[in-house]
């Protein structure tokens, strides 16, 4: 569990975490930068600096590989790209990665070994591992570990991302980002096409409400740094600032440098906030633009949703919505109809909101949410009971053979669900499947050598016509493939064929389209150890990112850390959600938890002359400050600070609380963790880096 707190993030996942390490014996190893509840459970816990996680799990790959410790029937069957990953690994020596990360040469060899002696076993992460500049190297080292591992496609293996809230997942799968359409479709002519179809709207119609065609296929801004749009702090690669925002159901006070969202906020000529309480947004506004749309709770509305584990459930409603607000499909339907058209995006819509399932299941066939319709989620979750706590199958009644929630992909109406991504050891039509043949059949790499990206002959599910390999399926239909084709012909040909509609191919160690092909260290942008900057730097900067002039190279000053000494990380707390509006706003939670804090080590507090509960200031490199009560402890190191982001109603030391609407004010108010966490994006996904900035502590 690496970037993970499943303890207090996770708390109803850590009961089975528990009981794997308590039954079963399963060592639980824990890397973190701070002593954590988690870790408080560990087996063996690992403290990590920040930003270092990729040298780290590279140094486990090296020790791994060079100890001849990894699964070479798996790699030389499902694997491409070992060879040019192990160039890379070969540097990452147990020496070169306790200078990189603190983590004593000799753990990094035991850790290694505890692995590869512990099959399978399976890496979880969370925020921590991604909220970086070089967080996809991250997630992708990891990712890479395991098929060094061979515990890719089996139970206890893979690489498990634990998600936040009950439909996390859903809203991933339906991509409600700036760069892709549902289902993880892109923002391609192909793709829009695909959904016109779905939807019945017109092609031309679509293209028509786009400024051009160009930003009709161009990413839009990300929620992390919507307000460059307004503000133009940073340069921006669009016609017009933007001018009105609506917030849904999302948490202003989570955005990093929470205080240029606040300056864009009185900038804006609209602000529409959707929540069943009044968020932190609520007491950044200076002038009267806001809006607060009060929607529903959980309870007073039903529909589908996707776990974490890929399985759907159907959510019934509890009681009707109370007072003045709405279910969010009302607040849509309305907002639809009101801005003009309803008629072509809710004409097939019906019955609410089984049809809206209906239409998701229609067109999001690429991770095979076709079979899981409402009829048959419904089911599922009025028969539970009849499901193996283990397996997840049912024996016997309504349901039988199938496996619990039709975890995608649900290929057709009469598919059991896939409860293993890419387990080759059941057939297609049982749940099993091999690893997707996304990216072609053949790579040739800089050196003049080919791989076939295909997997070997012989490895395939039982029962496939094709014993091997085989590339993805189109053309049943003719112009049509099996991501495109809605009659589901060609889904339906290739399960008769006992094969997977997207092929069977090796999961790759590289990525030919990536900044770094394979995962290296890259120092953090705001790097604690000027020392390693020259050896370890960073990327270019990025003109155009996400429609953003972002800094990456510009931005890393070997002499920050002078003036700003401290590294800075975030994380939740048990008794708080999210932005903490809902946590903030119950009494009994809020009394088992009023007040933030930043977590001060104790060596440090004394060198700085604080004590425990005394009030300090937290300040930032961008000019953000918050004061906190101090919290000293051996949790973290000497050279890290840690603070809880749940909090608002208060900014720089002010009370924010008589900005609130009358009467809706929470009972625990703190300063917003995320005034002084830093500048700093992924390099390819533009999430923001709170998990390794730099500040400053100084007394109250």
């Amino acid at each position: 569990m690496i970037g993970s707190n499943a303890a207090e993030a996770h708390p109803v996942a850590m009961q089975h975490v528990l009981y794997a390490k308590e039954v079963n014996n399963a060592p639980i190893i824990v890397v973190d930068p701070r002593f954590t509840r988690l870790a408080a459970k560990a087996t063996d816990y690992v403290r990590i600096r920040p930003g270092t996680d990729t040298a780290f799990v590279m140094g486990l790959i090296n020790q791994i590989v060079s100890r001849d410790w990894y699964d070479k029937e798996f790699v030389r069957t499902r694997v491409a790209g070992f060879p040019e990953m192990c160039k890379v690994a070969s540097h990452y020596t147990p020496e070169v990665v306790e200078d990189i990360t603190g983590v004593p040469a000799s753990e990094v060899v035991r850790i290694a070994k505890l692995m590869a002696t512990h099959r399978p076993g399976t890496v979880v992460w969370c925020m921590g591992g991604t909220q970086h500049s070089i967080g996809s190297s991250n997630t992708r080292a990891f990712c890479i570990l395991q098929l060094v591992l061979g515990n890719m496609g089996k139970a206890g293996g893979g690489t498990n991302i634990f998600r936040g809230h009950d439909n996390v997942q859903g809203a991933t799968d339906m991509c409600v980002l700036s760069h892709s359409l549902p289902g993880y479709y892109g923002i391609k002519d192909g793709s829009w096409k695909h959904w016109c179809q779905v939807w019945d709207v017109d092609y031309e119609w679509i293209k028509s409400r786009f400024h051009s065609k160009e930003y009709m296929n161009k990413k839009g801004f990300t929620l992390a740094r919507w307000y460059e749009g307004v503000n133009q702090d940073d340069k921006i690669n669009q016609y017009t600032p933007i001018k009105a925002l609506i917030q849904w159901g999302c948490a202003g006070n989570s955005n990093s440098q929470m205080f240029k969202a606040a300056k864009a906020m009185n900038k804006l000529e609209l602000v529409v906030i959707v929540d069943p309480f009044a968020p932190a947004m609520c007491e950044w506004g200076d002038k009267d633009n806001i809006y607060l749309l009060p929607c529903s709770s959980q309870y007073e509305t039903s529909g589908s949703l996707t776990s974490t584990s890929r399985q759907f459930q159907w959510r019934f409603k509890v009681v009707d919505p109370v007072y003045e607000s709405k279910d969010d499909y009302e607040i849509m339907a309305e907002l639809v109809k009101r801005l003009g058209f309803a008629d072509k995006f809710y004409k097939n819509i019906k019955k609410i909101p089984e049809d809206i399932t209906r239409e998701i299941c229609k067109g999001t066939l690429t991770i095979g949410y076709n079979g899981a319709l409402p009829e048959r989620i419904k089911k599922h979750t009025l028969n539970w009971h009849t499901f193996d706590i283990d397996t997840l199958q049912a024996k016997g009644g309504p349901c039988d053979g199938e496996y619990y929630g039709l975890p995608w992909p649900c290929w057709t109406e009469t598919h059991p669900g896939t409860p293993i991504l890419y387990d080759i050891s059941k057939p297609v039509a049982k749940g099993g499947l091999p690893f997707r043949a996304r990216f072609g059949t053949k790579i040739t790499y800089y050196d003049g050598r080919t791989e076939n990206l295909l997997a070997a002959e012989g490895v395939a599910n039982p029962g496939s016509q094709v014993k091997g390999g085989y590339p993805e399926f189109k053309d049943i239909v003719p112009g049509t493939n099996w991501k495109t084709d809605l009659s589901q012909k060609t889904i339906k040909e290739a399960i008769k064929r006992g094969m997977a509609p997207f092929g069977n191919a090796r999961a790759r160690c590289v990525v030919w389209t990536f900044p770094d092909q394979v995962p290296v260290h890259r120092e953090p942008v705001h790097s604690p150890r000027p020392d390693l900057i020259a050896k370890y730097p960073t990327y270019e900067d990025k003109p155009d990112q996400y429609r953003v002039y972002t800094r990456f190279k510009s931005e890393q000053d070997p002499e920050l850390v002078k003036k700003f000494p401290f590294v800075i990380i975030t994380g939740r707390m048990v008794e708080h959600m999210g932005g903490g509006a809902e946590t903030r706003s119950n009494k009994y939670l809020s009394e088992l938890q009023p007040k933030v804090y930043a977590e001060i080590n104790e060596r440090t507090a004394n060198n700085l002359g604080i004590r425990n509960g005394q009030m300090v200031w937290i300040e930032s490199p961008e000019g953000g400050r918050i004061k906190v009560m101090a919290k000293v402890t051996d949790r973290v190191d000497e050279h890290t600070i840690f603070l809880p982001y749940h909090f608002a109603g208060q900014f720089e030391g002010k009370s924010m609380v008589d900005k609130y609407p009358e009467g809706l004010a929470p009972y625990a108010v703190g300063e917003p963790a995320n005034i002084v966490t830093n500048y700093g994006y992924d390099i390819i996904t533009q999430i923001q880096a709170t998990k390794d900035g730099l500040c400053n502590v100084k007394p109250a």
